[in-house]
C-alpha cells in the first residue's frame, strides 16, 4: 500500500513524539514523508497547492501524523486541508482525487487517555475529538481508518518512544493488504 504521511508540528525540534514516528516512517517501505513546516515553515500562505495535490497521485492512503493541541489539528495541518483538498479536485464535479483513499490519523496528546474518555475531563474521546476528520474523509469517499493516537507525551521516556514506534510500524504494516 503506497502512503504518504503529512506532518505537522509547529515546535518540531522540541518534538520527541512526532519527530521519532516521522523519522520512523522514513524508514518504510512505499512510503513518502511530507513535514508541512520543513516544507514551509510556519506560513499558510506558502503551501503549494499544486505540489500537495500531486504528492497524492498514485498513492493508496494518507496518514496525517501530528499533535492534538486544544483538541485540534495543527494551524498549518488545517490549512492544508483549506487548500489542498478543494472543491473539484478532492471532491464535487469532476473532482475525485481521493475517492477510495484511506485516512489515518496518528497523533499525540499532551493529557492522558483517561483525560480522552467519557468519565475524564474532556468527557470525550480522541475519536469524537477526531470526528471533523473522519467527517471530512467519509464526505469526499475515502475511507476513515481506526486512529492511532498516544498519549502522556509530555514526560515521556525513551523506552515509551521506542513502544511508540513499533505500535506506528505495527499498524501500518498490517494494513498493507
Amino acid at each position: 500500500m503506497k502512503t504518504l504521511i503529512i506532518v505537522s508540528h509547529p515546535n518540531y525540534e522540541q518534538s520527541r513524539v512526532i519527530k521519532s514516528l516521522q523519522t520512523i516512517a522514513g524508514t518504510l517501505p512505499d512510503v513518502t514523508v511530507r513535514n508541512l513546516e520543513t516544507l514551509y515553515g510556519n506560513n499558510p500562505d506558502a503551501i503549494n497547492v499544486a505540489a500537495e495535490q500531486a504528492a497524492c497521485e498514485g498513492i493508496d492512503r494518507i496518514i496525517f501524523m501530528y499533535p492534538t493541541h486544544w483538541f485540534n489539528l495543527t494551524p498549518m495541518l488545517k490549512t492544508y486541508l483549506n487548500v489542498a483538498w478543494t472543491y473539484g479536485w478532492a471532491f464535487g464535479p469532476g473532482g475525485e482525487a481521493l475517492k477510495g483513499k484511506e485516512l489515518l490519523v496518528v497523533t499525540s496528546a499532551g493529557a492522558s487517555e483517561f483525560t480522552y474518555s467519557y468519565e475524564g475531563l474532556i468527557k470525550s474521546t480522541m475519536a469524537d475529538v477526531l470526528t471533523p476528520l473522519k467527517a471530512s474523509a467519509l464526505y469526499i469517499g475515502m475511507t476513515f481508518a481506526e486512529p492511532l493516537a498516544f498519549y502522556d507525551v509530555m514526560n515521556i521516556t525513551d523506552d515509551n518512544i521506542a513502544v511508540f514506534q513499533q505500535t506506528f510500524v505495527m499498524k501500518i504494516e498490517s494494513s498493507q493488504g
